[in-house]
């Protein structure tokens, strides 16, 4: 592992406790009078077109495989590419697809033409390559996380070769519904008409992988720069692997796009102390800041280099039903309802997020026979009682013939992570007599690897869309569903579920079945507790122009960026 430069910066703000100043400036919270911190405007460029920027976590895999959270997403998102990506205004525009593709009448068959474009060895890329990496994605000898979810029930024959591995019976990922028709032309066969099939090809799980180079880094493909390709913006010229704290990437000259990338290159650090954060940008050191605590977002108040964004970002606990104690309904309802939210939010959070009473964030989708948010048509589903979580803890102890039930709970080794973790337990402790919650902070990896294997009983986590469609959180947790990972199973809420995806082709019907499986999954079964819905406060220096943010799939694309004089 490198040491970061920023080592003996971090040291210092620990020893020293330096405090930051409240800072002065007009503006309205948003950098370059834009929510995403996108310059409108006509900046000349600075001679030097070089970021620099943190992280809060190491990047687990560049693998489009087997990542799964946001950090490997964004950085995937910038060094490669798919059939399509996301523009500057959350659109899917076509970007390896060369045009428009051919869709069948039925809109279930799509083909699409490659177009002339480069690996950054210099090797065309070809229709094959997203036929290799489609098949692999949902192998199950691969293991993604994303494969089987991305893939289930939206291209033909997926889910098949899942069911057919999980009953340990043979499959053929031939009959995965992707064909290479010849080196430039890729056909795509779904289940069934998808009114979001752009936004998923735009998805790095559908990125393309070259066949021959995964073959001849065998178990070392992506495992660091070296042993990655790349089609996107950028290529990492610095990054040995998931334990690296400091990684560099650089302008790719062999991007069929190039003209339109003016960094030349982008410098990101990991810093999981948002305080050490703050001065290294307060000292010119960097550019950008990640997301920062709530301890010091007041101080940026009205300050124009502070960015601020609602994410379509819902976090909850996950209550792990592998814990027999936690397959009562009346336990998990009292845990959903035991916290008080909008304390967390203004005291812990204190970032301008936002109380979760549902699964879906607002401002995401509308109700298509209202025209409604979908929050203000479906309400508050589950919300902090602490009157009624007694009464269902009583009764469920009760149940169980308990008096007493300790509980692991699993989060992340960041400051602000923990200060969540420690607030959870004393409100459920505090709230929930016989409870006692035994707090694991552990790196993102390493929780990443707990969530898959399911060793943990609670857990906060998070949710951000792959695609503007409310299926991309409705679907999370049918039985056995690779995001699942709770041991979660309602026989109605499939059956919810399956009858949504054959309505795509009448929106209301659509939205109306979906609506009453997230209240099945909340007000039935209490099997999530909602918390909060992300607000993002970073600082980005007024000279950063036209970084992307999305509301769904990767969070940031700095394909558009720039650095303008000042």
């Amino acid at each position: 592992m490198k040491k970061s430069k920023f080592s003996l910066l971090m040291i210092l703000t620990l020893v020293f406790s330096l405090i930051l100043a409240a800072c002065s400036g007009g503006g309205d919270n948003q950098a370059s009078g834009d929510k995403d911190g996108k310059a409108k405007g006509d900046g000349q460029l600075a001679a030097t077109q070089e970021l620099t920027a943190f992280d809060a976590s190491e990047i687990p895999t560049m693998d489009t495989a087997l990542a799964e959270g946001s950090t490997s997403f964004d950085y995937i998102n910038n060094v490669g590419e798919g059939l399509y990506r996301l523009d500057q205004e959350n659109k899917p525009v076509p970007a390896l697809s060369d045009g428009e593709p051919q869709v069948s009448d039925d809109k279930t068959v799509i083909t699409f033409k490659i177009r002339n474009a480069k690996w950054s060895n210099g090797d065309p890329i070809t229709a094959n390559d997203f036929v290799f990496a489609w098949k692999k994605a949902i192998d199950p000898k691969t293991a993604s996380p994303y494969g089987p979810y991305m893939m289930g029930g939206k291209i033909k024959g997926a889910q098949a070769i899942t069911d057919a591995a999980a009953a340990k019976k043979p499959y053929d990922l031939n009959t995965l519904g992707v064909v290479a028709k010849d080196d430039k032309t890729l056909e795509v066969t779904l289940e069934k008409a998808i009114p979001y099939w752009e936004d998923l090809f735009a998805f790095p799980t559908f990125y393309p992988q070259q066949e021959k180079f995964v073959k001849e880094k065998g178990k070392n493909y992506a495992t660091s720069k070296d042993n990655l390709l790349y089609n996107g913006p950028f290529v990492m010229t610095d990054w040995d692997g998931p334990t690296d704290t400091e990684w560099v990437l650089e302008k790719n000259d062999n991007y069929w796009d190039k003209d339109s990338v003016k960094l030349e290159k982008l410098t990101f650090n990991v810093v999981k102390d948002t305080a050490a954060q703050a001065n290294a940008f307060e000292a010119g050191e960097v550019d950008r800041t990640y997301k920062l605590s709530s301890d010091l977002v007041p101080n940026y108040e009205g300050d124009e280099r502070l960015v601020n964004d609602l994410e379509k970002v819902t976090f909850w606990l996950k209550m792990n039903q592998k814990n027999p104690d936690l397959q009562n309904e009346n336990i998990r309802r009292a845990i959903a309802q035991g916290f008080n939210k909008q304390d967390f939010t203004d005291s812990i959070m204190n970032n301008g997020s936002i109380p979760a009473n549902g699964q879906m964030p607002k401002e995401f989708v509308t109700d298509p026979a209202s025209g409604k948010d979908w929050r203000e048509v479906n309400g508050d589903l589950l919300e902090y009682n602490k009157k009624e979580a007694q009464a269902a803890w009583k009764k469920g102890l009760e149940e169980l013939g308990k008096k007493e039930i300790t509980l692991r709970y699993l989060g992340d080794d960041t400051e602000s992570a923990k200060k969540i973790s420690e607030y959870m337990k004393n409100q459920l402790e505090t709230n929930l007599e016989g409870l006692t919650v035994k707090v694991e902070s552990v790196p993102f990896t390493v929780r990443l690897e707990r969530d898959n294997s399911m060793n943990y009983d609670l857990q906060m986590a998070g949710w951000g869309p792959d695609y503007r469609d409310p299926m991309s959180f409705s679907d999370l947790f049918v039985t056995n569903g690779g995001s699942n990972r709770m041991a979660y199973s309602n026989p109605e809420y499939d059956k919810l579920i399956k009858q949504a995806s054959e309505q795509g082709a009448n929106p209301e019907e659509y939205y109306k079945t979906l609506l009453k499986a997230e209240k099945i999954l909340l007000e039935e079964d209490a099997a999530i507790a909602p918390v909060y819905q992300r607000n993002s406060a970073i600082l980005q220096a007024t000279k950063v122009k036209d970084i992307a943010a999305y509301d769904y799939g990767p969070d940031y694309c700095y394909k558009w960026a720039y650095i303008a004089e000042e």
